[in-house]
């Protein structure tokens, strides 16, 4: 996989009115600075992980979603639960047809996030680190993250195999941490 082109590829399907990155480097997870390096460079969903980070549960709010035959896409925010504190931004796309309708009628939902969806279901799962992305916030990621436009974040590119079979692509990107 090409980092760029798989961002590419997932980006595409929600343009925005501005930019959403100003840059995005493809970095090696050993280069990546704590506390992100623990928050991204692992094989574990990211729901949990930022629920252990920032000690609270997580709740989903769906930007934007696309369903179109058995793929479903949606662009996401992660906040700490009850509140407007994000956590982290994201693009998922997702192949319907490796999951059970349970699961898929929950994943369209967006009233879970999909970690907790796929855990609580007991989905069989496996995550492949893709890449590991020092971003530079556009306006657009900038105002997701409420964070300044041109400050520096963290992300990761990955895949989760549901089944056996790649059913998700994933981009997710961290809020600054402190």
């Amino acid at each position: 996989m090409d980092p760029h082109d798989e961002l590419y590829a997932l980006t595409k399907r929600f343009p925005e009115s501005e930019a959403l990155f100003q840059r995005a480097v493809h970095i090696p997870s050993a280069s990546t600075p704590e506390p992100y390096k623990t928050m991204l460079a692992h094989d574990h969903h990211m729901t949990v992980e930022m629920e252990k980070y920032h000690g609270c549960s997580v709740d989903v709010r769906v930007l934007d979603s696309k369903l179109n035959g058995d793929e479903y896409a949606r662009k996401i925010l992660l906040l700490k639960q009850g509140t407007d504190s994000v956590v982290q931004f994201g693009i998922v796309r997702f192949h319907l047809n490796y999951v059970t309708d349970a699961v898929r009628r929950e994943i369209i939902a967006g009233q879970i996030p999909l970690g907790r969806i796929l855990i609580n279901h007991n989905v069989l799962r496996q995550i492949d680190l893709g890449a590991i992305l020092e971003i530079t916030a556009g306006p657009a990621l900038a105002t997701h993250l409420q964070m300044p436009v041109g400050g520096v974040t963290y992300g990761r590119l990955a895949t989760i195999f549901c089944n056996r079979q790649p059913a998700v692509d994933l981009l997710e990107i961290s809020a600054p941490l402190v």
